[in-house]
């Protein structure tokens, strides 16, 4: 489902495609539609590294099409003495984006590296390593227990690897065959893999044709991804709402609709934010407020029934000070009619 959205991140709009193909095959059409109905002027097409692929690339250049894409990381390969640099340009605390030129000089390569990246990725590699060895530790077992085949056992490492990809380039593994019918599984570790991929932890790369923006702009432009993807996670983290499981398309598309008006919310309440010059991000700012609280006050009267008014409680002097840095005034009470109990 693309989205797009204003230089500074504020929602314009959405359109909804069927969602039973790859995503890499959706790329053309949506292009084309989108530019059939709204025009091509000024669109800069941004999308994760699942939609890239060389006939996309190709597709987009067609028309001279500005973009900004993920890319595998792989191609990080072809950046190494650019990752052992020291100039890069600190983004926030933990992420640094670098800018480099492709040797032809048409597209402009934006390095990225975070520390909450780097500790989540080297994680699951000793998660994934520790799993290889235990796994190939119980097949070589079975191998000195009992008579087994050459092919059987390369078929239970190919699976094994296979489900732990994130470290199989860490082992290289050998299934021989002995005298009386006996099978051997012997493995060795590839410290030429375990270096390139410390290294490589918590990095990414981008990938774009526009030449006159700074490694910033262009990763602020690509996280909108990310932020757009966070709207649908709002109802289920914020809102504290359930799952909810959609067998039609009518009622999907209006949980898309309520995603969607949502993130425009969050984003206009995050233009708020920065405007009062307390950052861009509203979550923080929402924790503090919610401690406010909002009391029932109970007044019982001579003939017996009990009138009852919700009041809003003084906030503290920190939130006094969010408040007024937002423009935002609390009134004493909720504005509702006191009722009779």
């Amino acid at each position: 489902m693309p989205w797009w959205v204003s230089r500074e991140g504020l929602p314009l709009g959405y359109e909804v495609f069927n969602g039973n193909r790859h995503d890499v095959t959706t790329v053309e059409d949506i292009v084309t539609k989108i530019e059939s109905q709204y025009g091509r002027s000024e669109r800069i097409w941004v999308m994760d590294r699942g939609m890239v692929s060389e006939d996309n690339l190709e597709f987009l250049r067609s028309k001279q099409r500005r973009y900004i894409l993920g890319t595998v990381k792989s191609q990080l390969k072809n950046f190494e003495q650019e990752l052992l640099s020291q100039d890069w340009e600190q983004i926030r605390d933990g992420l640094e984006v670098k800018a480099c030129r492709s040797p032809e000089g048409e597209e402009t390569f934006v390095l990225c590296r975070s520390k909450e990246r780097a500790l989540k990725e080297k994680a699951i590699h000793e998660r994934f390593e520790k799993r290889l060895e235990k796994g190939l530790e119980k097949i070589a077992e079975s191998c000195r227990k009992r008579r087994q085949k050459v092919g059987s056992i390369e078929r239970r490492v190919g699976r094994l690897l296979g489900a732990n990809s994130r470290a199989a380039g860490l082992f290289k593994v050998e299934v021989k065959e002995r005298e009386k019918d006996k099978v051997e599984l012997v493995w060795e570790k590839v410290e030429a893999w375990r270096a390139w991929a410390e290294l490589s932890e918590g990095y990414y790369m981008l990938r774009t044709n526009i030449t006159n923006w700074t490694a910033r702009e262009f990763w602020e432009s690509y996280i909108q991804l990310t932020q757009a993807e966070t709207a649908f996670r709002i109802q289920k983290s914020d809102l504290k709402i359930r799952p909810i499981w959609h067998q039609k398309e009518e009622r999907a598309k209006a949980h898309i609709l309520v995603c969607f008006l949502a993130y425009v919310l969050w984003k206009m309440l995050g233009q708020m934010c920065k405007r009062a010059g307390i950052g861009d991000e509203p979550r923080k700012v929402f924790d503090e407020i919610a401690q406010i609280k909002v009391v029932d006050v109970i007044m019982p009267t001579r003939q017996g029934p009990k009138i009852t008014k919700c009041c809003i409680a003084q906030p503290t002097e920190a939130q006094s000070i969010l408040l007024q840095k937002l423009s935002l005034h609390l009134p004493q009470y909720m504005k509702t009619y006191p009722f009779v109990v």
